[in-house]
């Protein structure tokens, strides 16, 4: 089965298709136009490309104002090593996001501290898959010394931050590397926050390898026909859930 394009390769393949025939049209025509309003054309065609290929609804509006916002941006002047930093930075910190669709979501403390309740009370090892900044690993490895926790984060900047806030607790390690490579079966408790796209795909993977009576957490994002155990609603800034399946 052939792989999914990304949506953002989508989109920018859109865009270029956009250019393309909106330059192709003054050309046949003989249309000389200002080139805001060429930017303003060109958004207003990748808007409709990208209604017609079925992306999310907020990709039209990245698409109606991403060439305008180029125009603008080079009118001001802007040297071209800060748009360089922006990217590596940007890169760093979201780094194959554009693939997996999972964006940097961070964990509020109450999140942490709901956490605490659903560990087992004798030794244990919890993963968090997509660890972040973290924030989780750090709080539930320095109140539970009896656990052993690990996080396993893809992205470069977030990995490096987690490493270094973690390096000092002895029951806590952040590797670098994707979630799908982690074997499940290892692990008593599995934590995920990550986005509705990879949902589906993860629990399959957490029903063919995590052990009878083990647990699967989800913070926000519910499975599409896989009703959890419980929820355990968190009174955050985000009004929080955590869904908790037992394997």
């Amino acid at each position: 089965m052939p792989k999914k394009i990304p949506p953002a390769v989508v989109a920018l393949l859109l865009q270029f298709v956009a250019v393309a025939l909106v330059f192709s049209c003054m050309r046949l025509f003989g249309f000389r136009i200002a080139l805001p309003v060429f930017a303003l054309l060109c958004g207003l065609v990748a808007a409709v490309l990208s209604r017609l290929a079925n992306l999310a609804i907020w990709w039209l509006f990245i698409q109606l104002l991403f060439v305008p916002i180029l125009v603008a941006m080079q009118g001001l002047g802007i040297p071209p090593r800060f748009f360089l930093a922006a990217f590596l930075l940007m890169l760093a910190i979201y780094w194959s996001a554009y693939r997996t669709q999972v964006p940097l979501y961070l964990s509020s403390d109450k999140i942490w501290y709901a956490l605490e309740g659903l560990l087992p009370e004798t030794r244990f090892h919890f993963i968090d898959l997509g660890s972040g900044l973290g924030g989780v690993l750090k709080h539930l490895a320095s109140v539970r010394s009896e656990g052993f926790f690990q996080g396993i984060e893809y992205a470069p900047l977030p990995f490096l931050i987690s490493r270094l806030r973690c390096m000092n607790l002895q029951n806590c390690k952040v590797r670098w590397g994707s979630l799908w490579d982690c074997n499940l079966a290892e692990y008593d408790v599995v934590f995920a926050y990550l986005s509705p796209i990879p949902m589906e795909r993860l629990m399959f993977k957490a029903r063919s390898e995590m052990r009878p009576g083990t647990l699967f957490i989800s913070s926000t994002f519910a499975v599409p026909d896989h009703a959890p155990d419980c929820r355990i609603g968190v009174d955050d800034m985000h009004g929080s859930t955590l869904l908790v399946w037992r394997m």
